[in-house]
């Protein structure tokens, strides 16, 4: 199982990751088994299992299980509902067979539908939380049990006034370790030489604080910790002790309805919490991998079960074991397993030795790592993503805070539906107004998925679409949509649109949707009356429009299918664009134009010879078109030849033999001056010549149509036809019109 993991630097350091969890478990596992009104050895028992037991069938390497602060008060509550401990180690084994039940049906995929707000409030709201509850233990103030999470406390104060006693109250020598453990793990943190030390520094400050206080004790010091600030593990002495400690379900009350229910409650919070927690430590995880909530729900279930067997009492993944393993160093199950293994060591063999830690020191590691899992950081980012984030994140540490686990992350989650509820009824559709070269198009986009609760916004969209315009609903990204929105649509196709003279087309709509069929009633390419309207400024109008949408990336929507259909026979050009080959993209791309709008002619250095010159004689006065652009752009490789050719005092035909270049670069070297430059300062001034060379060239050849071809010329004359140069940025994507 650990193959992957043996070796003598990985086992050294997962063991000493494995005594830091243990050391935050251990009094952790006390105080919540004492808040939760079970057996002392029953939180022990339940840390145990999470160790050896579930560390062993969970798939996740970093995760740490243990009793659970958050189920506390449910414990208390279903305690005394079934009249006995007994009775509830029944309903507890029960839970865990639920929970094993669940993760075999892979219910497990419910954590994905916690928004990462939410898992991000739950990681601040411990750690603020656990940090909070530790500082009464830092200075020696004991009245809670220690790792009771809840705000408010059995005696009526809360979270913080029990701060405020604390330091009114404090023990001088819990509060002279508390403090000095503090700063010798905050040390510890920011000092690079001390965090290479291989012995963690929880580790460290731990054998400090045993050492101060034997010295207070040995001096006899009024400063001298003792219990109850001091780790107060059973006595068991011997393995058989150990084992008489154990408990066993009350078998008869198998019938009892009430034992059932206590079941699926614990199941279901239980459950819960560890999906949470889980998909909490895999974001904090380092090496960011992710572990199975199916697996991890049937190895809680196994856990539990056989924690119901034996007296413990509930485990869950525990985020803030979880976070101190991985502070430790822990990276692989073996430190998950190696603290389970101390805590049973300890109990039987090591009671009076563990008995010796002050409760101010172990306050002083979970100080540190609850403030560390509430990283600033995390509050700045969250701002950062705007209030649909950062809200509901900050009110689910509030109400984890001032609640508990599970009301504060069930606000949490309700707040961010409301955020759902309210984008999907805001915007469910998206709306927009494409300018075709035939008219406007409304096209409204629907969504993946299309409920109920988009109805009102989509009925505004539709009663807001104008008089005598053209609406496009496109569902081609739709994978469901209600009936209440198909009735919608219906509806308006049946009345209201032919009221006000809108004419509908339908794209993307599924076979199931019978009574919508798909259809396209605008025409989205040149057709012969349209180009019989235009003239030549307005097909130059169409091209600027058509390039500014391709800079933003919003071309406009065609169904290509359709147009490969309506042009298969004929087609009617608004324009002919002669440009160079190595322009990076199709003129129908760079101006967002359909299929058969433009006849393209591509030469290197988009050199005209009469061949060429047929080619636009053809398009203008026989196809139709209005317009002629002549196309160079930067960078250009057929004007970088001239200029490198006209450098080295060379011709293409010496260097290469190919006459046909050579014709075709000289035609490019006349736009160059007689003086020109035979060496640059640089790179980007010679790019800067070559750019001012392309868009001489570009005038050149609007003179050549001009002189060589009198029809095109009358044509220009007449204004049937425009001649004109643009100059293509492959950089940028932007045309400029020269």
């Amino acid at each position: 199982m650990f193959a992957s993991q043996i070796s003598s630097k990985n086992i050294f350091s997962q063991i000493l990751a494995g005594i830091v969890v243990f050391l935050v478990a251990l009094p952790l596992s006390l105080g919540i088994a004492l808040a939760s009104g079970v057996p002392l050895v029953s939180g022990l028992l339940g840390a145990m299992v999470g160790g050896l037991l579930i560390g062993v069938l969970s798939g996740s390497e970093v995760s740490v299980s243990g009793p659970s602060a958050a189920l506390a008060s449910i414990i208390v509550q279903q305690i005394a509902r079934l009249h006995s401990f007994e009775a509830f180690l029944l309903a507890l084994f029960f839970s865990g067979l639920i929970q094993l039940i669940m993760g075999f049906f892979r219910a497990g995929f419910i954590a994905e539908f916690f928004p990462t707000s939410v898992i991000k409030g739950l990681l601040v709201a411990t750690g603020l939380l656990i940090a909070l509850k530790q500082i009464p233990h830092l200075v020696g103030y004991d009245t809670t049990p220690f790792g009771y999470e809840d705000f408010l406390e059995a005696d009526g104060d809360n979270t913080f006034s029990e701060i405020i006693k604390a330091f009114t109250c404090f023990q001088p020598g819990a509060l002279m370790i508390g403090l000095l453990s503090l700063v010798i793990l905050t040390l510890w943190e920011v000092t690079k030489s001390l965090k290479k030390i291989p012995i963690p520094g929880a580790l460290l400050v731990v054998v400090i604080a045993i050492v101060i206080n034997k010295m207070f004790l040995h001096f006899g010091s009024s400063w001298v910790v003792v219990a109850p600030q001091l780790v107060q593990i059973p006595q068991v002495g011997t393995v058989e002790a150990f084992l008489k400690t154990f408990k066993f379900p009350d078998t008869t009350q198998l019938f009892q309805p009430a034992i059932y229910g206590a079941a699926i409650m614990l199941a279901l919070s239980a459950s819960l919490e560890t999906l949470l927690n889980l998909e909490a430590t895999d974001k904090i995880d380092p090496n960011q991998r992710v572990s199975s909530p199916h697996r991890e729900l049937m190895a809680q279930g196994i856990g539990n079960m056989f924690l119901g067997l034996i007296g413990g009492m509930p485990v869950t993944c525990a985020v803030v074991r979880s976070s101190a393993n991985i502070d430790a160093g822990g990276r692989y199950r073996l430190a998950t397993i190696v603290h389970g293994l101390l805590l049973m060591v300890s109990v039987l063999f090591l009671p009076s030795f563990i008995n010796q830690i002050p409760l101010s020191v172990l306050a002083a590691i979970l100080v540190v790592v609850g403030f560390k899992l509430a990283a600033p950081r995390l509050f700045i980012n969250t701002w950062n993503e705007g209030p649909s984030q950062f809200l509901p994140f900050i009110i689910t540490v509030i109400g984890i805070i001032f609640t508990n686990f599970l009301i504060g992350v069930l606000i949490g989650l309700c707040v961010s539906l409301l955020f759902l509820l309210y984008t999907n009824w805001q915007r469910p559709v998206v709306e927009v107004l494409e300018k075709h070269a035939a008219g406007e198009v409304l096209r409204i986009a629907l969504g993946n998925q299309v409920s109920f609760l988009n109805r009102p916004s989509l009925a505004k969209a539709l009663n807001a679409v104008a008089f005598n315009s053209h609406l496009l609903l496109d569902a081609r990204n739709t994978d469901y949509i209600d009936p209440d929105i198909l009735s919608l649509i219906h509806d308006f196709l049946r009345t209201k649109a032919k009221v006000r003279n809108i004419v509908v087309s339908l794209l993307g709509f599924k076979k199931k949707y019978s009574r919508l069929k798909n259809v396209i009633h605008y025409v989205d390419y040149s057709t012969q009356e349209l180009q019989s309207k235009l003239t030549p400024a307005e097909v130059i109008t169409l091209l600027k429009e058509g390039n500014e949408r391709f800079q933003k990336g919003t071309p406009l929507f065609r169904d290509y299918r359709i147009q490969v259909q309506k042009t298969a026979h004929e087609q009617y050009p608004m324009g002919v664009v002669l440009s160079c080959i190595d322009s990076r993209a199709p003129v129908e791309m760079i101006f967002d134009a359909g299929l058969g709008d433009l006849f393209s002619i591509q030469m290197a250095g988009q050199v005209a010879h009469h061949k060429e010159l047929a080619n636009m004689e053809y398009g203008c006065m026989v196809a139709g078109a209005k317009l002629i652009v002549v196309l160079g752009h930067s960078s250009c490789g057929a004007v970088r030849a001239a200029v490198d050719f006209f450098q080295r005092g060379t011709t293409a035909l010496q260097e290469t033999g190919s006459k046909h270049l050579d014709l075709l670069l000289q035609e490019i070297q006349k736009s160059m001056d007689a003086n020109a430059p035979t060496a640059f300062s640089s790179d980007e001034a010679k790019t800067i010549y070559i750019d001012e060379i392309a868009r001489r060239y570009i005038m050149a050849t609007i003179y050549f149509i001009h002189q060589e071809s009198p029809a095109l010329h009358r044509l220009a004359q007449e204004g049937k036809i425009a001649i004109v140069g643009a100059f293509y940025d492959v950089a940028t994507g932007r045309v400029e019109w020269l």
